[in-house]
Formats: structure tokens, sequence, C-alpha cells
């Protein structure tokens, strides 16, 4: 039976569905053939796809600003204990004297894709027989696309890898094929459609979002924070279709879906990396896999029918 892992995007929460996964692979010893991701799922699926589960931990626990931005058009600052984004006017505008379509650029990030997903890697992937997905807006052609492993030369793969986790227009457009591609999420943030269309009849999926909205946004205080409050806005909804339609099709073509949400809101701004905050979602991740296997093996235990209300309670 073909077993699939799907990672939703959402940029620095990736860290969250990291520790997700370190419990499944590792403590749950589950083994998948297809990988399938979007954004920074698109970041994490080469590495888990080789079982280096460690590896990608170093890496998500690690990263900072610097480690995406070559150009950053975030100024970040806290006012009474909350991180508050504004623009970099200066970053932005020699963007934009320079001809730049973006108001920043995440050349830093393409540099960290080649020095973490090697050829090696690349080789193994390939002679395991595993299917590697990842999935990429394609602005041009006005379509959602999904680049398997199996089809693209090495260079190409990391191309679009890059290309599936650039949230424009903060960071690089990724142009290829006389097409303009972005963040796979514009377009489908939690592919499981795809994992299924593909042959899974197995399905974890993580989805780096609540499962029921709990947040009401502060009011934006510039056109720079309004236009990262709408797109968040779009994605959520985004990210409520793909999952509807992932239900659907589990439930017509007799896929089994496990569903893997997060307990409470990490962040309302998934384009900063602050490392500290990372290792504790990725912690968090790992405990709520343990304590949802927990809840799932005790589910007809009398004394444990609030164990979903407790587990939240735990994680907070």
């Amino acid at each position: 039976m073909k077993k699939a892992l799907v990672i939703s995007g959402g940029g620095s929460k990736g860290a969250f569905a990291g520790g997700v996964v370190e419990f499944l692979m590792k403590e749950q010893k589950r083994e998948y053939d297809l990988f399938v991701g979007t954004s920074t799922g698109s970041l994490m699926v080469s590495h888990l796809a080789v079982g280096m589960v460690d590896e990608l931990k170093m890496l998500y626990t690690n990263v900072k600003q610097r480690s995406i931005f070559s150009n950053n058009p975030f100024k970040i600052k806290k006012v009474h204990g909350v991180k508050v984004i504004s623009i970099r006017h200066r970053n932005t505008f020699w963007n934009l004297l320079n001809g730049r379509k973006t108001f920043g650029e995440s050349k830093n990030l393409r540099k960290l894709i080649r020095a973490n997903v090697t050829p090696k890697m690349f080789e193994i992937i390939k002679d395991q027989n595993k299917e590697v997905v990842v999935t990429v807006s394609n602005l041009t052609a006005n379509q959602i696309e999904y680049k398997s492993i199996l089809d693209c030369t090495y260079d190409d793969f990391c191309d679009w890898i890059w290309g599936s986790c650039n949230y424009v227009p903060f960071m690089s457009l990724l142009e290829k094929n006389g097409c303009q591609y972005a963040d796979g999420g514009f377009g489908c943030l939690v592919p499981i459609r795809e994992a299924i269309k593909r042959g899974a009849k197995e399905v974890d999926a993580i989805i780096l979002e609540t499962e029921v909205n709990q947040i009401n946004r502060m009011p934006s205080k510039n056109p720079f924070s309004l236009m990262l409050d709408v797109f968040g806005f779009m994605l959520e909804h985004v990210e409520k279709h793909n999952v509807t339609i992932g239900k659907l099709s589990a439930k017509y073509q007799d896929v089994k879906l496990n569903l893997y949400y997060t307990p409470t809101v990490l962040t309302t701004n998934s384009l900063v990396f602050d490392k500290e905050q990372m290792r504790g979602w990725w912690k968090q991740g790992y405990e709520y896999a343990k304590m949802k296997e927990l809840s799932l093996m005790n589910d007809f235990r009398p004394d444990l029918v609030d164990k979903e209300d407790s587990l939240d309670q735990q994680l907070q």
C-alpha cells in the first residue's frame, strides 16, 4: 500500500511540522513512498525521503532572517512585547531602483537549498525509488504545477524547491522556461489531492494552521502590514478549500487520511525566522504528535474523553 506524507506551507512554522515528523518517523517507524510539499514543506521533503530527520532539525532550529534574505524588506521591532513588522524602506527602494520585481530578495535561501539538498541526496532518493514532489504556482500560465524529482535534473529540482518557497512580492521571483513562478501556497497550500492522484492509499498530512479559526488580527498600521494581512486571509481560505477537497478525494477513493493541525496559533508572521522560537515549535510538534497518538490509542477509555482539551492546555 502506497503511503504519502504531505506537508503544507507555513514559513517558519515548518519547525512544528518537523517535530511531528520526527515522532512519526523515528518513534512510530512510519515509512513513506511519496512525499509532497508546498513552500516550507518543499524544503523538508528531500531530507525526509532519505531519513535525514536530525539534519533537518539542525537546519530548522538554526535558521535566521539572514539565512533566507539577501535583501530583507522587513523591519522587525517589539511593541509591548509583540513583534511588529514594518517595511525597511531603504532595502525596498534599492530593489526597485535596480529594476527588480519584488520588495526583497531571497537569494540566500537558494544557496541554503543547494548546500543542504546535495547531489548525493538527489541520487539516493532516485535510487530508492522514492517520489518527492514540490508545488509551484505558475503565474504566467495561471496554473498550479507539481514538480516530481523523478522528472528533474538536480539543478532544476533545486530551482523548483526555491520557487515553491518564494512568497512574492516579499521574496524573489523564479523566472524559468519563459514563465514566472512563485510560492506554491498561492494555488495549493495543502496538496492532499495530488498525493491521492499519485496513488497514495494512506496519507499523513501536516497542516500548519489551527483546525478552527482562533485569531482576530490586529488592525493594520501601514500598507505593508495590510498586504501581509490580506495575503494571510487569502491563504487561510485556500488551505480550508484544499483540505475539504482532500477529504472528499480520500472518502471517494477509500484513502486513509490522518490530519495533524497546530493546536494553537504559532505566529501571525511566518516570514519571521527566530531560531529560539522555532526550536520551541519543533519540540511542541513532537509532543503534539506523541499526545495525539496516545489519545487515538485510548479513544475508548472513558477516563480519557477530554484528552484533546487537556492536550491543548498542556501545549499552551
